[in-house]
């Protein structure tokens, strides 16, 4: 028996890093997964993003867990087309219980080509994009009348100011995590009369190709890093540290925690 048996959930950015590790701990727990990544390359982001054999992987992990799974390549910023996914996978998988709110790029670099294009795509990525994976799973999780938890991924950088790092794509990193806490908090007030809880959960730097990658350590060489450290003495977490959180959450063990901001940061935000 699992702490989700009977449910499913709708994971973006699903095909590595923190988003597979939460379809396949959901998973392990009992949980059906649709799992929506774009595995395409943005030309504003300097290092690799995700590619088809990387959702095919996480589809053979979560099947390898006797789970069903439905994997659908879709951009968060394309309503339509992430519509069109939370339609196939209620179609496939018949409910919708768990939304977790993962895909987001962090471009960044120096020197950005084209600081206008990088800013507006992490804007819509970052915050558009999971204004619209929320929207297109309402229907279903208020029709279901079962309740639900959302659960946006933000960042240590929706709680405080120090990691813009003088670089457009960190000020617009920033601005669209501190949005996603505001936009979090209406969802919280709006859906708790269906029971349906909404929720952040803030990480520290976490061990994934968008944080460990040339373009990071560029950035990283030539900036002072000072404010970039724990409270406790670690680096990097694992995307597990992070999947743990979350899974408390969208459990019934978390079922009166709602409109919390919750991190996940070995003592970052406090120090």
């Amino acid at each position: 028996m699992g702490i989700l048996d009977g449910k499913v959930a709708f994971i973006t950015g699903a095909a590595r890093g923190q988003g597979r590790r939460h379809a396949i701990r959901m998973a392990a727990e009992g949980a059906d997964i649709l799992a929506v990544d774009l595995c395409e390359q943005y030309d504003t982001v300097p290092y690799a993003m995700s590619t088809d054999a990387d959702l095919a992987e996480t589809v053979r992990e979560v099947e390898g867990l006797d789970r069903r799974i439905v994997a659908v390549k879709a951009d968060v910023r394309d309503r339509s087309a992430l519509a069109a996914a939370a339609e196939k996978g209620l179609a496939e998988l018949g409910r919708l219980d768990i939304v977790v709110a993962n895909a987001a790029i962090a471009p960044l670099e120096l020197a950005p080509a084209s600081p206008t294009r990088s800013w507006q795509d992490i804007i819509d990525t970052n915050l558009t994009g999971v204004f619209h994976t929320v929207e297109v799973s309402l229907p279903a999780m208020i029709s279901g009348g079962n309740g639900g938890a959302i659960v946006l991924i933000n960042s240590t950088a929706g709680l405080k100011g120090t990691l813009a790092m003088k670089t457009v794509g960190g000020y617009a990193y920033s601005a669209s995590k501190h949005a996603m806490v505001g936009l979090m908090r209406a969802y919280a007030t709006e859906l708790a009369q269906h029971s349906i809880r909404v929720n952040t959960v803030h990480p520290a730097g976490v061990d994934t190709p968008m944080v460990v990658n040339p373009a990071m350590a560029e950035l990283m060489a030539n900036r002072d890093l000072s404010a970039w450290t724990n409270l406790l003495p670690v680096g990097r977490m694992s995307p597990d540290d992070i999947s743990s959180a979350v899974l408390w959450l969208v459990s019934d063990a978390a079922r009166y925690v709602t409109g919390v901001t919750l991190p996940v940061d070995a003592g970052f935000t406090t120090k």
